[in-house]
C-alpha cells in the first residue's frame, strides 16, 4: 500500500523560508500526482499546490503563487514544498496527498486524492 511521510515543518518568522518534503513508498509506476494541502485550526483543509507524475505540470492556490514552489525527484520517490517569503496566514498543518489519475483543474481538490500523509506543523511567528 501507498505510504507518504511528510518532513521539513517548524518554526520560522514571517519572511522566512522552510523546504517540505513528501517521500512516497509502495507504489507502482507511474508514479502518483502529489497535492499538498494545508488546514490552519477551526478552518478546512486547503489546496496549496500540485504537480504531475512526470513534473512537467504544476498548479499553485492564489494566495501562494509567487512564494512557492513545488518540484519532485521521482529517482528519489520525493516530491518537495519550497516555501518562501512565509506568512503567519501560511500557519498550518501540512499534508501531502497522491492521485493515481488527475485532471488538470481538479488537483486543488481534496476529494480527488487516495493516500494522505500524516502532516507536518509549519508555524509562522515572530
Amino acid at each position: 500500500q501507498l505510504q507518504l511521510v511528510e518532513s521539513g515543518g517548524g518554526l520560522v518568522q514571517p519572511g522566512g523560508s522552510l523546504r517540505l518534503s513528501c517521500a512516497a513508498s509502495g507504489f507502482t509506476l507511474p508514479y502518483p500526482a502529489i497535492g499538498w494541502f494545508r488546514q490552519a485550526p477551526g478552518k478546512e483543509r486547503e489546496g496549496v499546490s500540485c504537480i504531475s507524475s512526470s513534473g512537467t505540470i504544476t498548479d499553485y492556490a492564489d494566495s501562494v503563487k509567487g512564494r512557492f514552489t513545488v518540484s519532485r525527484d521521482n529517482a528519489k520517490n520525493t516530491v518537495y514544498l519550497q516555501m518562501n517569503s512565509l506568512k503567519p496566514e501560511d500557519t498550518g498543518v501540512y499534508y501531502c496527498a497522491s492521485a493515481e489519475r488527475l485532471r488538470i483543474g481538479d488537483g486543488m481538490s481534496p476529494d480527488k486524492y487516495d493516500y494522505w500523509g500524516q502532516g507536518t506543523q509549519v508555524t509562522v511567528s515572530p
